[in-house]
């Protein structure tokens, strides 16, 4: 089952995945419902989550990037009033010192890096200096333009690649390997078919050196293969997720806990039973 250490503890879990679930701290996230604060966080520990990644910098498709006090003031007091009320693991969803360095004081366990400590190297040896863990996510240039340019020779051998490199470049700066975490960024620079390449494949990433986190709830992938809209692709995220989860994946980002988590309980029912 799968083990996390952070700074001053270790996390695990009994099933066969942690569920991180998310709190979007403005007001330009794709999925409306992922806006919130406290409250959000509070409801998603109620389904059972396991860890609540806490973001105030929109990455979606066609977003712009903001500057590190506004997100310091977006972020940092919901992180404070969650701390307040419980003792859960807090992930922040930042590309920038100035943002982890003020959420790990009011704190947060963990950073969540869309581009996996390359806008912002410095947080790196704040990593390491802190013990706190790092999740490396694979992306194609900002978020304004990245879907204008998905062209690859062969998307996982690249993403792989990239991913290695980066997991190189943190375990060089001091972090441990058990606190590296590698997303591939399903819908950050790919197409459709690109998508289910990563998807299929996850688990292989890496070669199984550090823990996978597949990021993929209600993405386009799902509106370009079911025709669905935003609100209505909880089935095609769960389906992905549980694909994923059978094939390695360790972590699963979501917007709806109480559907994650009730599916990984399934997945460890049915992997333990008897012949």
């Amino acid at each position: 089952m799968p083990v996390l250490k952070l700074a001053s503890r270790t996390i695990e879990t009994q099933n066969p995945a942690f569920v991180m679930s998310i709190v979007n701290a403005d007001r330009d996230s794709f999925f409306a419902k992922s806006r919130g604060g406290f409250w959000l966080a509070k409801k998603h520990i109620s389904q059972g989550a396991d860890i609540i990644d806490v973001g105030g910098e929109s990455t979606r498709p066609g977003s712009r990037y903001i500057d590190a006090k506004e997100e310091i003031r977006r972020v940092v007091p919901v992180i404070k009033k969650i701390r307040r009320h419980s003792d859960i693991p807090i992930s922040v969803d930042t590309r920038k010192y100035d943002v982890m360095s003020a959420a790990y004081d009011a704190g947060a366990d963990i950073l969540n890096d869309v581009s996996a400590m390359e806008d912002d190297p410095r947080l790196a040896a704040f990593c390491a200096k802190t013990k706190i863990p790092v999740i490396l996510m694979h992306k194609k240039g900002i978020p304004s333009t990245m879907q204008d340019e998905t062209s690859y020779a062969d998307v996982f051998s690249e993403v792989n690649g990239y991913l290695e490199a980066r997991a190189n470049f943190a375990l060089q700066s001091g972090i441990s390997s058990d606190k590296i975490i590698v997303d591939p960024g399903v819908g950050f620079g790919k197409n459709t078919a690109q998508n289910a390449v990563l998807i299929k494949r996850a688990g292989e990433l890496c070669q199984g050196k550090h823990m996978v986190l597949m990021a993929l709830s209600r993405k386009s992938f799902f509106g370009q293969v079911c025709g669905r809209e935003v609100k209505d692709r909880l089935w095609g995220t769960v389906s992905a997720n549980v694909y994923s989860i059978l094939n390695g994946v360790s972590m699963i980002r979501v917007h709806d806990t109480a559907a994650a988590v009730d599916s990984v309980k399934v997945i460890k029912e049915i992997l333990n039973a008897g012949s």
